[in-house]
């Protein structure tokens, strides 16, 4: 992709645009920066660019003058690809990317890359600190926080990027093509910009897309979708497996993690893992196979394996106050996730959820309480919902609140001495908070100072 001296439109002003801008900007386009939130302070914005750059910021309606001179528009990941404007961009002939392919395009040396419904951020985080271990130059990057334009320019060919990727990032990939890919599960997810199951699913595929015979891709067995995936793409395939012994790959036996590529070696026993429940043995399996695909030396990924402390807002552990122990699951954002933690939890528990509705079915969450959930706080644009499916599932503890601080105090004065108190929404931050970090830093913040 050549951007020297070309007009590059880059869409949204989050941090993955500012990050694009920097890259473009360097390798010498034209570029302007639009978002169509015209309520954006354009001074404000424009403190997040580098001193020195020139690009013109534009929000509010799309003025048709920008059409005229875009040759390239880069859409940062939380730009739907069928908004009426972006579909203009298309029939007129303007190259439609997004922020990982311009990325890819300018960064240097390997690519890991993982994505899936659920755990890929534990995932792409333990991998890092393996190839942390292994290797000098290594870059975690993409959808943890840490955008891939931001680290590209700084990749030599010794490098190695840990990239965790989302269903919008994959959704614009062209060239993308990680040496070690890994999709960890499907289950419904954003439906509310894929629109249908089949449309999220294609769009985590494009992972594999571009692999050819000589790189991997590690994909979980018990997973349908992902299993049958497997048996019609070009890159090598190793599966992982928390159920059954396997041919090839990476299986749970007897409380044992066991790789065989080609001989069969036990990694570690669960009992020396920080992290519990079987999802999290799932993530460890998926990471230990990338790296030993990759070839990092089997004691170095067991050490890092067995000292990996977890990521934050997943299941965190935060304090013991008055008996109750208190847990920041905020990462658990969808239902099947949120499942996750409760299913962690070893005691009875108040449960905080609720938040951002991305058309999700609550049913499967509820059902999954087993008789944990002493009582069910519920906030957000989702109370009403999942209240009544609470109610279908004839689970009627539950109790509505408007603010998250309620939530979380009322949570504080319900549980008793050898309860849990856990956050763990089932939705997403957004109309409370700008994301899930914020919130899980704000709950730790008021039990912090119970």
């Amino acid at each position: 992709m050549e951007v020297s001296g070309k007009h590059v439109l880059v869409f949204g002003c989050g941090i993955s645009g500012i990050g694009a801008v920097k890259l473009l900007e360097k390798h010498g386009a034209e570029v302007v920066l639009y978002d169509g939130n015209e309520k954006l302070d354009k001074e404000e914005v424009r403190k997040k660019l580098p001193e020195g750059a020139k690009a013109e910021i534009v929000t509010g309606a799309f003025p048709d003058g920008l059409f005229e001179k875009t040759e390239i528009a880069v859409l940062s990941p939380g730009v739907p690809t069928d908004l009426p404007v972006v579909k203009a961009m298309k029939e007129r002939g303007i190259l439609v990317t997004g922020e990982v392919e311009l990325a890819y395009e300018f960064g240097k040396g390997d690519v890991l890359a993982v994505t899936g419904t659920n755990g890929k951020t534990t995932t792409t985080t333990l991998l890092g600190e393996i190839m942390k271990a292994y290797q000098d130059e290594v870059f975690v990057v993409g959808n943890i926080g840490n955008p891939y334009t931001v680290a590209a320019d700084q990749m030599t060919d010794k490098s190695v990027a840990v990239a965790e990727m989302s269903s919008f990032q994959l959704e614009t990939v062209a060239e993308f093509r990680p040496k070690v890919s890994a999709i960890l599960n499907f289950t419904p997810d954003h439906l509310n910009r894929h629109h249908t199951m089949e449309n999220y699913v294609n769009a985590k595929k494009n992972i594999a897309k571009n692999q050819t015979a000589s790189d991997y891709c590690i994909l979980n067995y018990e997973d349908e979708r992902t299993r049958e995936f497997g048996e019609n793409i070009a890159a090598k395939v190793l599966y992982f497996s928390s159920r059954r012994k396997i041919e090839q790959g990476i299986y749970l036996e007897d409380d044992q993690i066991v790789w065989k590529y080609p001989d069969e070696t036990v990694i570690c026993s669960v009992d020396e893992l920080k992290l519990l429940g079987l999802h999290n043995y799932e993530n460890y399996m998926a990471a230990i196979a990338m790296a030993a695909v990759y070839g990092v030396p089997l004691g170095i990924i067991r050490k890092a394996v067995k000292d990996f402390q977890g990521v934050e807002h997943r299941i965190e552990y935060v304090t013991e106050k008055h008996g109750v122990a208190y847990y920041n699951d905020s990462k658990g954002t969808n239902p099947d996730a949120a499942i996750k933690g409760i299913q962690a939890m070893n005691r009875r528990t108040v449960l905080i959820g609720g938040g951002y509705d991305k058309d999700s079915d609550y049913t499967g969450w509820i059902k999954a309480f087993d008789g944990k959930v002493k009582k069910l706080i519920l906030l957000g644009q989702t109370k009403e919902k999942i209240a009544d499916a609470a109610e279908s599932c004839g689970f009627h503890d539950y109790v509505l609140v408007d603010t998250f601080e309620e939530a979380v105090l009322l949570a504080a004065r319900t549980a008793e001495a050898g309860e849990a108190v856990l956050l763990s929404p089932a939705c997403a931050s957004w109309g409370m908070f700008p994301n899930y970090e914020v919130r899980g830093r704000v709950f730790k913040e008021i039990v912090n100072s119970l």
